[in-house]
């Protein structure tokens, strides 16, 4: 009698798998769960759409809190630009009805509302403390408390990003800490495949020659379905035959070996050819190269906190000791232990996965002990867990430390002080003429504007004398400061080149901001969310490579281009 068997269960996706399926496809568990432990701050000032576009695309993919301040109540005028706003309302707290209504995208998401000036809740003791990201939006009336919550990010480490939406231009700048470490920078996959096919570990020389003994012999299937990394072996030994026991290293005899690979393949078959002979040949320039490590990676490598960690630095650094060591002991790095997709019989693909898997585990193994003899060394009471350590590995040929600049406060343009490579730079930028940097400069300039006069600019309704005059005092202060700037950047620079073509196009940004005074267009201000919020969640996941430092935005010309301004 025959008895019934129940199959195994299935692994069925959770709620919040399903909800957050595609970016976890972006960012994996361990992204998405340094998002939901976050903590964004955004001071909201000026007309205050572009903060909360920000928001809104921070709320949407779940993370764990955020806390508005901002002292204004809503008008008329914010109902026609921000979507977060019913006419109900009118004259409540601003931040208290975003608040409200961002909540609703995600009950996941935890919001605060505080209704203060940024002086009122700078005045608290360590205000600052329990936030992981500070988000500040422009104009701000008081430079003084952006110069204030920069100097606290970069003493604590927190990272800062500083917002401008005004009429069809916008511009962000990111202040990161001094050091910030990125191991999982998500690099092309192609780039990615360290196979060790010019030094062969033993079980994978083993394996080769065992399943490869002789292409002749093999009938039109099996040498069809053999992987082609088996195939650039099998070569490479026939290649080091008549080639006095050396590789293939110019391009010339890369090219030679490709030809030789290609000539290889059958081609008396319905398809003409064979799909994994194309892949070998196609592998050729990327996979034959010998270990090498990237200029980053060097620095790295050459950084006193990796030549000697302490007791209290971050894990990043005692981890890339260890793996600096297993370098300087191999020549390699830590095998990642993946390999491509390709043409091969199931078994074949099987039995190579599992051969890099377990050499991979091994190299792991080699880290871990080290780091684990450093903790003891150095005595320290927290542990770096295996995935930590894991990561680290799979990723060591693509890991960034990016070395934060400390975010440039609008100041006098008198006591702006530029390095003189910086100035050069900027100079070059200010004579192409396809360059957006004069759209940064006039930024600069409408801030110091708006701190010296103590009012945001006029947002134009009806014409008027007053408005007119307030708009010509604009222009003429915009004018002023950025002139002074590009003054000061010639003595501090050694170059010669011509600015007057550049000072023609700040003309026409002026002509414009003034032209828009203190507004925002909801177009502009959602995009440029759109592109700070996907910044952010770099940083808070430690994912993927943020921008460094400076991103503008034309909106007539539809372009952005990215600075590193110091």
């Amino acid at each position: 009698m025959a008895t019934s068997v129940t199959p195994p269960s299935l692994q069925v996706p959770t709620a919040k798998e399903k909800k957050y399926d595609r970016q976890l496809r972006l960012w994996a568990a361990s992204g998405q769960k340094a998002l939901e432990e976050a903590h964004v701050l955004l001071f909201n000032n000026g007309a205050g759409v572009v903060g909360i576009e920000t928001l809104k695309n921070l709320v949407l993919p779940g993370v764990g809190n955020f806390t508005i301040v901002d002292n204004n109540n809503a008008e008329e005028e914010d109902l026609g630009v921000n979507f977060f706003l019913a006419e109900e309302s009118l004259g409540c707290s601003r931040a208290e009805e975003c608040c409200k209504y961002l909540q609703e995208l995600n009950p996941e998401v935890t919001g605060h509302a505080i209704h203060q000036s940024i002086e009122e809740f700078l005045a608290k003791p360590e205000s600052l403390q329990q936030y992981t990201l500070i988000l500040v939006t422009s104009p701000s009336k008081i430079l003084g408390g952006l110069k204030e919550i920069a100097t606290y990010a970069r003493s604590h480490s927190i990272p800062l990003l500083y917002v401008h939406s005004n009429g069809f231009y916008s511009q962000f700048s990111v202040q990161l800490p001094e050091e910030f470490p990125v191991v999982d920078t998500h690099p092309d996959p192609a780039s990615t495949q360290d196979l060790r096919l010019l030094n062969p570990w033993p079980e994978l020389e083993h394996y080769w020659k065992a399943r490869v003994p002789d292409l002749s012999k093999m009938n039109d299937h099996e040498h069809g379905h053999i992987p082609y990394l088996l195939l650039l072996l099998y070569y490479l030994e026939r290649w080091k035959e008549s080639h006095n026991r050396k590789y293939p290293e110019s391009y010339a005899e890369k090219s030679e070996f490709r030809f030789m690979v290609k000539n290889g393949a059958r081609t008396n078959n319905s398809e003409g050819g064979e799909e994994n002979y194309d892949e070998a040949v196609g592998a050729v320039l990327k996979s034959l190269n010998p270990p090498s490590i990237s200029s980053g990676l060097r620095d790295i490598f050459e950084a006193p906190l990796c030549q000697n960690p302490t007791v209290d630095c971050a894990n990043f650094w005692l981890i890339a000791h260890s793996i600096s060591m297993f370098h300087k002991k191999h020549g390699v790095l830590p095998l990642p232990g993946g390999i491509p997709d390709m043409k091969a019989q199931s078994m074949d693909y099987l039995q190579l996965q599992n051969l890099y898997k377990f050499r991979a585990r091994l190299d792991l193994a080699e880290v871990g002990m080290h780091v684990q003899n450093m903790e003891k060394q150095l005595k320290r009471s927290t542990k770096i867990s295996i995935a930590e350590m894991e990561a680290f590995c799979k990723n060591a040929a693509h890991v960034k430390l990016i070395k934060g600049q400390a975010l440039r406060i609008p100041e006098s343009p008198g006591t702006m002080t530029w390095e003189s490579s910086q100035a050069n730079s900027l100079l070059r930028e200010l004579e192409n003429e396809d360059s957006l940097i004069h759209i940064y400069l006039c930024f600069l300039a409408l801030d110091h504007h708006v701190e010296t006069s103590g009012s945001l600019p006029p947002i134009p309704s009806t014409n008027s004398d007053a408005l007119e005059t307030q708009q010509r005092k604009l222009k003429w202060d915009m004018t002023q400061y950025t002139d002074t700037v590009i003054e000061n950047l010639k003595k501090a620079g050694t170059v010669d080149v011509d600015t007057e073509a550049a000072q023609e196009q700040i003309s026409k940004v002026i002509m414009e901001m003034a032209r828009a005074g203190s507004a925002e267009l909801h177009n502009i201000s959602a995009l440029t969310g759109g592109m700070v919020a996907q910044e952010i969640i770099k940083v808070l996941t430690k994912q993927y490579v943020p921008l460094d430092n400076v991103c503008v935005f034309d909106g007539i010309a539809s372009k952005s281009q990215v600075f590193r301004i110091g």
